[in-house]
């Protein structure tokens, strides 16, 4: 297969971390990082300008999730990954399971929502459509678990173990789409689990767990099936350049070893924020119930002070 196209020689140097992490930025995902992080920051300073407050948490978070989009897909590792299935797979883990977490954290919605100026009566500006496009019907579907789990799974089998793969990294086009398929397909995941931001579906704490371990375990089983073939699977890494030094079955077992292994780190990450979110939760309403006991315990001593006043008025 030519990978000409997507801007790089066959006679890479043998894979080392410090080769890997040189810069070598595709044109797409360079554009469209910045411009995440340029509007992201225009949302923020709009706020503290007109007094409201925004968590310096929920910024680094969001920061930190499109440089590690940035990571994969504008150095080294982008051009490794064309020819090196592990070097792939990293990428792939990345971009569709801990670059979307980061990013939800950072809670990119509720900033917009709250950042972009109301439009005037009977007209529509961009916070508008917005609102229209969290409500619409469309995001029902895309975001109910009966539809992201199943795509969550297909977007591994479906697409590593059938010729559709091959095609995608047959072309420069081909491959940016894919990238942010995974990117969108872990968004789409991770949404309503994570709750930080408003959306159309909002389950308990305890249904967003059934959720996220639904999924979880099919990671698990994709990335031992690669460990186990005794074969390689996917004809685009069959033949590695020899420059690389490598052997297509060890790397693709090494594949399998990383997404077995990175099925663990979103899991535990997801766990403890919705751990966090449940127990801030509780103490809200806990304290609503404290403030509502307050006001009713009020009440009931202006009564009693009332009857005791009565009493001295009628005694007199």
């Amino acid at each position: 297969m030519d990978h000409s196209g997507h801007g790089m020689t066959m006679d890479l140097p043998p894979f080392t971390l410090g080769r890997g992490l040189q810069w070598s930025p595709d044109p797409f995902f360079l554009v469209a990082c910045v411009l995440g992080i340029a509007l992201y920051a225009w949302g923020v300073v709009r706020l503290r300008r007109r007094g409201d407050a925004w968590s310096a948490g929920r910024t680094a978070a969001f920061v930190v999730g499109v440089l590690s989009i940035a990571l994969v897909m504008c150095t080294k590792l982008n051009d490794y990954g064309m020819v090196m299935f592990s070097v792939h797979m990293v990428q792939h883990m990345v971009i569709s399971m801990l670059s979307p977490i980061l990013i939800l954290l950072g809670a990119p919605i509720t900033l917009a929502l709250r950042a972009l100026p109301v439009a005037g009566r009977d007209r529509k500006g961009p916070r508008e459509l917005l609102l229209m496009l969290l409500h619409s019907h469309y995001m029902r579907i895309v975001t109910h678990p009966v539809f992201t789990i199943p795509l969550f799974i297909a977007s591994l089998y479906a697409l590593y173990f059938t010729p559709l793969f091959d095609f995608l990294m047959g072309s420069k086009t081909g491959h940016v789409a894919m990238m942010v398929h995974f990117l969108a397909v872990g968004l789409v995941f991770f949404w309503p689990i994570m709750g930080v931001d408003p959306g159309p579906h909002r389950p308990g704490y305890l249904m967003r767990m059934l959720e996220l371990f639904a999924g979880m375990p099919f990671h698990a089983f994709f990335g031992i099936a690669l460990m186990m073939a005794s074969t390689p699977m996917v004809e685009t890494y069959r033949n590695p350049p020899a420059s690389l030094g490598i052997d297509a079955l060890s790397d693709q077992n090494a594949a399998g070893g990383i997404a077995w292994a990175f099925s663990e780190i979103p899991s535990v990450l997801v766990l403890i924020a919705l751990l966090f979110q449940w127990y801030a939760s509780d103490q809200r309403q806990a304290k609503r119930k404290d403030r509502a006991a307050d006001r009713d315990g009020d009440k009931e001593l202006e009564a009693y002070n009332a009857y005791l006043a009565s009493l001295h008025a009628r005694g007199n």
